[in-house]
């Protein structure tokens, strides 16, 4: 769908309008630096405007007995309430990026049994790198920490490490084992990404596992109308998501299924 490209390209424009940024190598202190964007976006990216939620939700689980995170918790309701993980299909730039690399002419490993399996994978690492480990760090030595910001996540290497250490020499000296860990991780990630549709929004991203929570209620994505649908799983022959049926928690509402339902059974927009 070309109208869904072009949204995913100007989301990532705005979330990361500070241009200069990137060859000043600062980050932006503006007041929207303190909002937090719908989509996995790293803070420390220097075009970044906003913050991304899962750093924020780390950041304030890190300093629990100071500052409960209800501002943080909050705004990933309401973008779960809204949109639930349409904002996985139309406004995530790492997702943008895995997207392109998918159309890369190589052969493509299919979904199945296993990669619905592997699909599981993003609510662990959400119990584990999210919410426990954070907590883990600040009850026992008083020091919070980020966890899967720290020591997983591809995008903040990508945005954010890659761009400030090209420009910044005193960064580059100090570099050491876990840059090293990181970017091999995002290397493997992107990668995948041209054998594998989105591997790291299907088996590893936190907010993906978030926002598919909410796929029964969020006012905007994907439905089906049953009254016209014939049954003919045309739609999950089309999916490259690990979905069992549209709409579901794995399902991203990119829209691909609707070119392929015979009955136009199939719609994208208010749900409700």
């Amino acid at each position: 769908m070309v109208r869904r490209k072009l949204i995913q390209f100007l989301t990532t424009l705005l979330y990361n309008g500070n241009l200069p940024g990137f060859w000043q190598g600062r980050l932006w202190q503006g007041n929207s630096k303190s909002v937090c964007l719908p989509g996995l976006n790293c803070y420390s990216c220097p075009g970044a405007l906003g913050a991304c939620p899962v750093g924020a939700l780390q950041s304030a689980l890190s300093g629990v007995f100071l500052r409960i995170p209800f501002y943080v918790v909050g705004m990933l309701l309401l973008f779960g309430l809204l949109l639930g993980r349409l904002i996985c299909g139309w406004g995530c730039p790492f997702g943008l990026v895995q997207e392109l690399l998918y159309k890369l002419p190589v052969p493509k490993l299919q979904r199945s049994s296993f990669t619905a399996s592997l699909a599981r994978l993003k609510y662990l690492l959400v119990v584990c790198f999210v919410l426990l480990l954070p907590l883990a760090y600040y009850l026992f030595t008083g020091v919070g920490i980020p966890a899967f910001c720290k020591f997983i996540c591809p995008a903040g290497t990508l945005e954010a490490a890659l761009p400030l250490t090209a420009v910044n020499a005193n960064l580059r000296s100090s570099l050491g084992l876990l840059f090293g860990w990181k970017l091999l991780l995002m290397l493997v990630i992107l990668a995948a990404s041209m054998f594998i549709y989105r591997p790291f929004c299907r088996f590893l991203c936190p907010l993906g596992a978030f926002y598919g929570l909410f796929h029964r209620l969020s006012l905007f994505g994907i439905k089906v109308d049953m009254a016209k649908c014939i049954h003919c799983d045309a739609c999950m022959r089309k999916c490259l998501m690990d979905c069992r049926k549209v709409g579901d928690r794995e399902c991203i509402a990119c829209g691909e299924c609707r070119s392929v339902c015979p009955a136009g059974a199939i719609s994208l927009g208010k749900k409700f």
